[in-house]
């Protein structure tokens, strides 16, 4: 059995009920959200403001360009993150749930499928592919330009950088599958001094010079390109270094809630940030020299040594957070139909959240890998930096644009004045990284392209597959047939079906090659809904068919684990009994036969045919005991 199609609950997500969320005190909540959610935009200091000037689009170090980068940086921050993500698109959850594909998930089960939603999902599904590109970057970058930092203490630990950085991300993968329960006490406190540390170098390097405070006045980011246009317009590609990262909170909300990452960052990582930013302009005005590392250099020599070490935790943490949320969104785009079925272990008996995908971790390490050795450094990374996070900033402004006029109903001249803002800012800033293409840019647009294509042709062939497989016989006819002519065998049969009518194929290849019938005969069909979780009371449907026939629906949301035998076991008054060792599963395997039918082309299929085989079995899947389980084939030509 394939999964079905989500489909609609026709029940609204209701904030209220975002039961799942931790329930704990905001302090506790505010901490775990530190530790988890700001480690990848809280690591931007390291390469964000150095990059503006010594990238590949070199700034003169002066008073002009130093105020206005800084004037950028700030109100890119208070635009983006605080403005975009923590005050409007947190509102916009899916029962709790935020993202991409949770608001994706959130329009089309408010307004439907229809052609206007078509364009929508394509946009959500490249939102997801992209975001692949941004998790490969992000662990490369980010250990790499704390490591670096060695050379700031002294500069014959260049050979060992590369080496370390390596080290460093072969042992961060390699214990993924321990789950991040033991080691996630302590992320909150270790980001936390983190932030503390920044916010006192920051405050050190602004005695120097308490004039660079007027940099947070926008005039001085106007005055920038007032006077010179095309370098402020090149800057912005270094300068959205410092929000990536932003997507992240608002993908990470089902974790915390949006109170405590609210708290988080308007109490300390955004002051901390800019402390810091402003401690760095300080020290550029007053030292050029410093461009090399500002960051490091802006603390006593004595301490550079703790801050490299502080700082390699950090960007591990921020590491793990991206590696965690690739999991995520892997489990989310499954469960919405877009990726073939691949092996989850839940790492954590109290957390469904926390969850490993071996075939995804070890593809993003390798590619991490491949992508520290073939850049060598943070700089050259930083070119690869950007596109990625600026394509889904801007899919979600997109997304952003349906929700404020469609759902909320606002006023329009207020959301159109907000919309031209955002469209504005993250225009400027994906413009800007697309000239970063021919210096490695070219990365995450060709990971997005191959996860994007990836995602299309699993949802279309599952749509053909579906559609040539499709039975027009009427269930109660077959079952009536059936009954009065085939003998009955002791026990409970159950048949996965992908549908929620007609016959299954399992059910029918059954009696024409066994021409039997258990005694008690149930036809289960797994859906996934657009919402994160799927309320208890609505999780099974029971329907009685006649003749000792039943058919079972279980509804999934697309963050819940499926486990269809406990779900069985929920199940009253449909005659199955909770002894699963009276319980046959039937299953129907397809083989897919690529043909010039009309459908996908011809290479697609060929594709899909080769993700058909590689995807985890049904079985596996869907948790079903293996010693219980029968399969019936059958193939398909699309």
């Amino acid at each position: 059995m394939d999964q079905s199609t989500a489909s609609a609950t026709g029940r609204d997500a209701d904030p209220t009920e975002a039961g799942h969320h931790p329930q704990a005190g905001l302090l506790k909540l505010t901490l775990g959200a530190i530790g988890i959610v700001f480690g990848d935009i809280g690591t931007s200091p390291l390469y964000a403001f150095r990059e503006t000037f010594a990238g590949h689009h070199t700034l003169t170090v002066d008073r002009l360009h130093v105020f206005g980068v800084l004037s950028l940086i700030f109100w890119s921050m208070m635009i983006v993150v605080t403005l975009k993500y923590i005050t409007i698109l947190m509102r916009a959850d899916n029962r709790g749930e935020g993202g991409s594909l949770a608001l994706l998930a959130l329009i089309t089960r408010k307004l439907g499928d229809s052609r206007s939603t078509a364009g929508l999902v394509l946009l959500g599904v490249f939102a997801c592919a992209l975001f692949y590109g941004d998790s490969m970057i992000t662990p490369a970058i980010s250990v790499l330009s704390a490591v670096e930092g060695l050379t700031v203490v002294n500069a014959s630990f260049q050979p060992f950088v590369i080496p370390i950085a390596i080290a460093i991300l072969i042992g961060l993968f390699s214990i993924q599958r321990f789950g991040t329960s033991a080691v996630g006490t302590l992320f909150g406190p270790v980001v936390s001094i983190y932030f503390l540390t920044l916010a006192v170098l920051g405050v050190i390097g602004i005695s120097h010079d308490p004039s660079v405070i007027l940099a947070l006045n926008p005039y001085h980011a106007f005055g920038f390109f007032q006077a010179d246009m095309w370098r402020a317009f090149l800057a912005l590609g270094s300068v959205v270094l410092a929000v990536t990262g932003a997507e992240a909170l608002y993908a990470d909300m089902g974790h915390f809630g949006r109170t405590p990452i609210k708290v988080g960052w308007i109490y300390l990582v955004l002051p901390a940030l800019m402390l810091n930013y402003l401690g760095q302009g300080a020290l550029l005005i007053a030292q050029p020299s410093a461009i090399t590392s500002p960051f490091f250099m802006l603390a006593p020599e004595w301490f550079r040594l703790p801050l490299v070490i502080l700082a390699t935790f950090a960007t591990i943490i921020a590491s793990q957070a991206v590696i965690s949320g690739a999991f995520s969104v892997t489990q989310q785009a499954m469960q919405l139909g877009f990726i073939p079925r691949l092996k989850i272990t839940h790492t954590s008996v109290s957390a469904v959240g926390q969850i490993y995908i071996p075939i995804i971790n070890w593809v993003l390490m390798a590619m991490v890998i491949v992508l520290v050795l073939m850049f060598r450094s943070s700089s050259n990374l930083a070119s690869a930096y950007g596109i990625a996070v600026t394509g889904a900033m801007f899919i979600d402004t997109c997304l952003l644009t349906v929700v404020l006029f469609r759902l909320w109903h606002w006023n329009k001249f207020i959301a159109g004045g907000l919309l031209a803002l955002f469209f504005l800012v993250d225009g400027a800033y994906f413009a800007a990284n697309l000239l970063k293409v021919p210096d490695g840019g070219w990365f995450p647009l060709l990971i997005g392209g191959i996860a994007f294509t990836l995602l299309t042709t699993w949802g279309t062939g599952r749509r053909i597959v579906a559609e040539r497989m499709r039975a027009p016989d009427d269930i109660e006819t077959f079952i009536r047939s059936a009954a009065s002519s085939i003998g009955r065998v002791p026990g409970t049969a159950v048949f996965l079906s992908a549908a929620a009518d007609g016959v299954p194929h399992a059910l029918r290849h059954n009696i024409k090659h066994n021409k039997v019938l258990h005694e008690r005969n149930v036809i289960v069909t797994v859906q996934f809904e657009r919402v994160p979780f799927v309320d208890e009371a609505a999780h099974v449907a029971i329907i009685d068919l006649g003749n000792k026939f039943s058919r079972i629906i279980l509804r999934y949301g697309f963050m819940q684990k499926t486990d269809v035998p406990e779900s069985l076991q929920q199940a009253e008054g449909c005659g199955i009994g909770l002894e699963l060792d009276d319980v046959s599963f039937f299953l129907g395997r397809q083989t897919i036969i690529p043909t010039k039918l009309p459908g996908m082309a011809l290479w697609r299929e060929r594709l899909f045919a080769l993700m058909v085989r590689s995807a985890e079995t049904p079985m596996e899947f869907l948790k079903l005991p293996s010693a219980r389980v029968i399969e019936l084939g059958s193939q398909v030509e699309i």
